[in-house]
């Protein structure tokens, strides 16, 4: 049981964000992840991925490949992440969610909502930022 944004519909076929976080984390490089879906001319949605790394790992091409087949094995092809973007850390609330809503208004290039529950503001900016540069994978 989840929100309706939970839900990412994804060329005609239904697929849980947490499934496929839960496929991410299991990479042993992977310490947490968000997921969301960004609009997409050809699928109607794609899977975003925003990923933070434990500590020493680098995000890069060869990683961000590795992920997307890493979430193939564990789910299937249809659940492949269209983008994979490396974050320090996620947008969060003081008492530790993840703020899907202000990561996927970033991925859509829409302005900000409501960023008063945030625990840390600069990590939205840092987020941004990287987005804006192209830094995504």
């Amino acid at each position: 049981m989840g929100r309706v944004d939970d839900v990412m519909k994804i060329s005609g076929h239904r697929i849980s964000t947490t499934e496929v976080e839960s496929a991410l984390v299991s990479h042993p490089k992977v310490a947490e992840a968000a997921v969301i879906g960004r609009e997409d001319p050809v699928t109607g949605q794609a899977i975003f991925a925003f990923v933070t790394l434990r500590g020493g790992n680098e995000g890069n091409e060869a990683l961000s490949k590795d992920l997307r087949e890493h979430v193939v094995k564990a789910i299937g092809s249809i659940a492949r992440p269209k983008t994979v973007m490396f974050t320090p850390e996620l947008p969060k609330t003081r008492s530790g969610k993840i703020m899907r809503r202000l990561l996927r208004d970033i991925a859509n290039g829409q302005p900000l909502g409501d960023t008063t529950t945030l625990a840390d503001a600069t990590v939205v900016d840092s987020i941004r930022t990287a987005s804006a540069s192209g830094k995504e994978e």
